[in-house]
C-alpha cells in the first residue's frame, strides 16, 4: 500500500527536478537570444551612423541615391538574416526547455498506464 505513494512521490520530485532544469536551460537561452539581439541592434546602428556620414559628403543627387539603396539593401539582407537567426534560436530554447520533462512524462505514462489485456485466441 505505500509503494504508490512512494510513486507518485518521485514522480513529483523529478517533476520539480525537471522544472528547475528546464528554467535553468530558458535562462541560458533567453541570455544567448539577448546577447545576440544587442549585438545586431549596435552592428545595425554603426552601419546606420557609417551611412548617415557618407550621405553628409555626397556632392550630387545620384551619389546619395546610390549610397542610399545599398544601405537599404543591406539593411534589408541584416535583418532577414538577423530574424533567421533569432527564430532557430527560439526553437532552439523551446526544445532544450521542454527536454527535461520527457523522461517525467514517460514515467508517469509507464507508472499509470494499465497494460493491455492479451487478445483472446479464437
Amino acid at each position: 500500500m505505500n509503494q504508490p505513494f512512494e510513486t507518485v512521490q518521485k514522480l513529483g520530485k523529478d517533476s520539480f527536478d525537471a522544472t528547475v532544469k528546464a528554467l535553468e536551460v530558458a535562462t541560458t537561452g533567453t541570455q544567448a537570444i539577448v546577447v545576440d539581439t544587442a549585438d545586431y541592434a549596435k552592428k545595425s546602428f554603426e552601419h546606420t551612423a557609417s551611412t548617415f556620414e557618407k550621405l553628409v559628403g555626397v556632392k550630387s543627387l545620384d551619389k546619395a541615391i546610390e549610397v542610399q539603396t545599398a544601405y537599404v539593401k543591406s539593411a534589408y539582407e541584416g535583418f532577414i538574416a538577423q530574424s533567421t537567426k533569432t527564430r532557430e534560436l527560439y526553437a532552439k530554447l523551446a526544445q532544450d526547455s521542454l527536454a527535461p520533462f520527457n523522461a517525467v512524462r514517460s514515467a508517469a505514462q509507464s507508472t499509470f498506464t494499465s497494460p493491455k489485456p492479451a487478445s483472446r485466441a479464437r
